[in-house]
């Protein structure tokens, strides 16, 4: 069979599902995108009321360069393995680049967050190296020093983990084995809150330069210091917005996918995989190991496939999907060993603006408790509603003001809440919360007279996660990003024992978050390449030594 006649299927129109059909279809494979819902997104759907657009997930945009190599591909594309890190990009020169720009316009933002404290203070956290140390001098002086020691280990790091690790598919232990050594040695697997207390004594600070891991469902207190890379990230290519928000950067990876033949199919759940040898006939591929056929939908519907590729959360993609006859890897016990991380409480307001003083929030904002220690452990430990409410509170109209009518504001708020797990009753704490959040908010006098300004109001609680979005135990970041779900612990892109049966996503690796689920299509395409021999190039990339050259040049005030 000829490679433009592969057909691949793609369970999900997550961005790191959309990301990885369009590398697959400039690899010439015939690509169909199944989705549940009835548009795309899935995490990243757009909710719409009123006038109002709200993006229903993430909103955080980082690295504009892994948003342009997936414009800039074309069908049969042999710079399907340029450099992962170019020279103008290790550079941090500005600008998006000219593929993206025909589809979407990204925004940087300045500050990146405003972290308010419980106390009114407020820190504005950005890529200035001199304006971070005089908010740090003027917020707790006994820390400038310290920050400068931390952000040369977070560098360190930052240089080993993303630039030359992070699009390496662990595989094997051995692979996770090598690098251990010099993990080890950058101090990058102690738990990243206490790696930050290192450099800084101030609890104001320590939460500063830990909360980004809450931002990818990960506790400070347990998730490992390799992700105070996130730090250089950010600093190094700064924070952007989709004008139009996250759902427009959706659609126009659609349109891509489109544009390269590819399709997209929603109100189509897939209801299994079908593997060849599930019902006891014999596997039909000469290792032995199973195959994938297709899939069948809800509606009955079958699909035959060359390849499967799962953008579902890792427990649903191998306990209600795969048949367990067939799963001895991923068997039961194992999935029950899978810790999930957080869910979240989002409650989605608009409200009006006219005739009411100027908002002196920032675009991404957040909102600390008096006691950010005892709030982790009441969502990650104790799986109780936390005592002291921390938000994340998102208003995009203060870039895109298209979002809302004239004269209002769009807005959620997300709220970091344990698991399905724990005991609570969400029927009957939801409305609770979604008051305490918006007489937070007001209270605090960050938006004054708030309950009385609002227009439209609707919110999802972590049962939404598991019934609409199929999160195991309503998870909304995957498995939890703790050391043991790190590198080869975590659910490998490709199945080790169903042959054409291929994963993408925040359950895989290298993780969650919105560079890093483009990463992950890219470490899944790769495997796609070399299985099915689609591209002549990666036997150059195969070498277990090779590693993209990534010493990062730029100047110490642009990080």
């Amino acid at each position: 069979m000829s490679s433009t006649k592969r057909r691949a299927v793609v369970i999900g129109s997550g961005i790191g599902g959309l990301s990885l059909a369009i590398r697959a279809a400039s690899m010439g494979l015939d690509v169909t995108v199944l989705e549940k819902l009835d548009g795309p997104g899935g995490r990243a759907a757009v909710r719409r009321e009123g006038g109002f657009t709200f993006d229903m997930g993430p909103t955080v945009l980082t690295v504009p360069h892994f948003i342009e190599e997936l414009f800039a591909l074309e069908r049969a594309d042999h710079a399907f393995f340029a450099p992962d890190f170019p020279e103008h990009v290790l550079r941090a020169e500005p600008g998006y680049g000219p593929a993206t720009q025909r589809y979407l316009e990204l925004v940087p933002l300045q500050p990146f967050y405003r972290i308010y404290f419980s106390d009114g203070s407020f820190f504005d956290y950005d890529g200035d190296v001199e304006r971070t140390r005089a908010q740090i001098r003027a917020l707790a002086p006994e820390d400038v020093e310290g920050y400068d020691k931390f952000h040369a280990a977070a560098r360190a790091i930052f240089e080993r983990g993303f630039l030359q690790l992070g699009y390496t598919h662990f595989d094997s232990l051995g692979s996770m084995l090598r690098v251990l050594p010099e993990l080890l040695r950058l101090d990058a697997v102690r738990p990243l809150y206490s790696f930050v207390s290192r450099y800084f004594k101030s609890e104001k600070m320590r939460a500063v330069f830990s909360f980004e891991i809450a931002l990818i469902g990960g506790n400070p207190l347990q998730a490992p210091a390799l992700y105070a890379m996130i730090h250089l990230v950010e600093k190094t290519w700064g924070v952007h917005f989709a004008r139009g928000g996250t759902g427009a950067l959706v659609s126009a990876l659609v349109r891509k996918l489109e544009e390269l033949g590819g399709q997209v199919r929603f109100d189509s759940e897939v209801a299994r995989i079908d593997v060849l040898g599930a019902d006891g006939a014999p596997a039909r591929r000469r290792t032995g190991r199973r195959e994938v056929r297709g899939v069948t939908l809800k509606n009955g519907e079958t699909l035959l496939a060359d390849l499967v590729v799962s953008n579902a959360d890792y427990v649903h993609t191998y306990r209600e999907l795969i048949d367990p006859k067939v799963r001895l890897v991923h068997s039961e016990p194992r999935i029950s060993l899978s810790r999930s991380s957080m869910s979240v409480l989002v409650v989605y307001f608009g409200f009006k603006q006219e005739g009411y003083p100027p908002l002196e929030l920032r675009h991404h904002n957040l909102l600390l408790g008096p006691q950010f220690k005892e709030h982790l452990r009441d969502v990650f430990d104790r799986k109780v509603v936390p005592r002291d409410l921390c938000h994340y509170l998102h208003v995009p109209t203060l870039t895109d003001p298209s979002l809302a009518p004239p004269g209002h504001h769009t807005a959620y708020t997300c709220l970091p809440m344990p698991n399905l797990s724990g005991n609570i009753d969400w029927s009957v704490e939801r409305e609770k919360l979604v008051e305490r959040a918006l007489e937070d908010i007001e209270t605090r006098g960050l938006i004054p007279n708030l309950r009385e300004r609002i227009v439209v109001k609707s919110a999802v609680d972590p049962r939404y996660f598991r019934d609409v979005l199929n999160s195991h135990e309503g998870n909304g970041f995957g498995p939890e990003p703790i050391l043991r779900q790190t590198a080869w612990l975590k659910p490998h892109n490709k199945s080790e024992e169903i042959a054409g049966l291929y994963c993408v996503g925040q359950s895989f690796q290298p993780g969650g978050g919105t560079p890093s689920v483009m990463m992950s299509a890219k470490i899944t395409a790769r495997e796609i390449a070399a299985d099915f021999g689609l591209i002549a190039e990666y036997a150059d990339k195969t070498d277990p030594d090779w590693q993209p050259v990534a010493t990062i040049q730029v100047q110490d005030e642009r990080i």
